[in-house]
């Protein structure tokens, strides 16, 4: 009885509409994959994609995820579909900032979708929950090179970004030794940590400063000092973008320094590594320099790790639209996933808890935290 049910539910066309959005991530083109050839092989699902994110969905901007069109994109880095930032409530609209919910819900009717799939972070989370409170039934898949996303393992996309970061390190250090320098390395990660953690760790950083615990510019200075007394006269920073000083008066550079709170253009303000980099300098008499690594941390070809972790949330998300189950994010659990309601995962943001295994081995590892 059991088995005939099934037959028949297979039987039955689902068609189903993809969209990304957000930052792009290495990995997307995977999950993109995973989700249209295990939706074709196993269920006879039809899959369209909607270009540049809900702009897309929006405007009614589609192509057919059919197999020609998957086949060669697994190792590809970014999205296919395009992407962007645009939120269906705030959508702007020429000169205008409009609510374009109705029209999405429009197009989504149009097509006869029985379930949207959104591939983001915590704002595409949010926004993809917000057409679920209209009706929709959506089903999300977690991604950020920040690892941030609440709920979940781990997010695809991370283990590339930290893997670039980690060569990054590598690379400096022959530099910082050679000439006896700071080097400040920036890591992407706005209020988390992870990546400068875990890259700080695994690339030999000598400090690694977080958003989660601001750091003293003169404890960090006493630290590269110390190295220098027990001869080791280089050392490698690893900061977050999002890293902050203790205190608001670490902000501004001592005034030995003659050198004013502006960067070389004269015209920008430095931003907290930049001005970091100068206190440093000033601190330690040590020759700092700064390298902001930026969007190169999330291009280019993603890691076996992303491919493998983007194709089992995208498979796994096939069988999930097959069941009925919408509302939900699919969150890695180990080995397997796992459906949370997007009501659990809005609105949070996963951080590195300052009893992480990772602070601990930095720790004991002799790494300078900030504080």
């Amino acid at each position: 009885m059991l088995d005939s049910q099934k037959t028949e539910r297979i039987a039955v066309t689902q068609y189903i509409g993809i969209l990304t959005a957000g930052g792009d991530s290495p990995g997307l083109n995977a999950a993109i994959r995973a989700v249209g050839k295990a939706g074709m092989s196993a269920y006879k699902m039809q899959i369209i994609g909607f270009r540049d994110g809900f702009r897309g969905l929006m405007e009614n901007r589609t192509v057919t995820l059919d197999s020609a069109a998957l086949s060669g994109i697994l190792t590809i880095g970014g999205t296919i579909l395009g992407t962007s930032r645009d939120k269906p409530q705030k959508m702007p609209v020429g000169s205008k900032t409009m609510d374009m919910t109705d029209v999405m819900v429009e197009t989504y009717h149009k097509h006869h979708l029985d379930a949207l799939v959104c591939l983001g972070g915590g704002g595409t989370q949010k926004n993809a929950y917000h057409l679920m409170k209209h009706g929709l039934n959506i089903i999300t898949l977690p991604k950020t090179i920040d690892n941030d996303v609440a709920m979940t393992d781990i997010t695809f996309g991370y283990d590339t970004a930290l893997t670039i970061a980690t060569e990054a390190i590598d690379r400096l250090h022959s530099t910082a030794h050679s000439h006896h320098r700071i080097i400040v390395v920036e890591v992407m990660g706005h209020n988390a940590g992870w990546l400068a953690l875990g890259a700080g760790i695994a690339g030999g950083a000598d400090v690694i400063l977080i958003p989660e615990i601001p750091y003293s510019v003169d404890k960090v200075a006493a630290s590269i000092r110390q190295r220098v007394r027990d001869g080791r006269a280089f050392s490698i920073v690893a900061v977050s973008e999002g890293a902050v000083p203790l205190d608001s008066s670490e902000d501004i550079l001592p005034a030995k320094s003659g050198k004013k709170n502006k960067a070389k253009s004269g015209t920008e303000p430095l931003t907290n590594t930049q001005k970091l980099t100068q206190q440093l300098e000033v601190l330690t008499g040590l020759e700092s320099r700064v390298t902001i690594l930026g969007h190169v941390q999330r291009g280019g070809i993603p890691t076996a790790a992303d491919r493998l972790l983007a194709t089992r949330l995208g498979a796994a998300c096939a069988d999930y639209i097959h069941e009925g189950i919408f509302g939900v994010m699919i969150a890695v659990r180990g080995e397997t996933t796992e459906p949370v309601p997007l009501d659990q995962v809005v609105g949070k943001r996963k951080t590195v808890p300052l009893n992480h295994p990772w602070i601990h081995t930095a720790r004991n590892l002799g790494i300078n935290l900030g504080d």
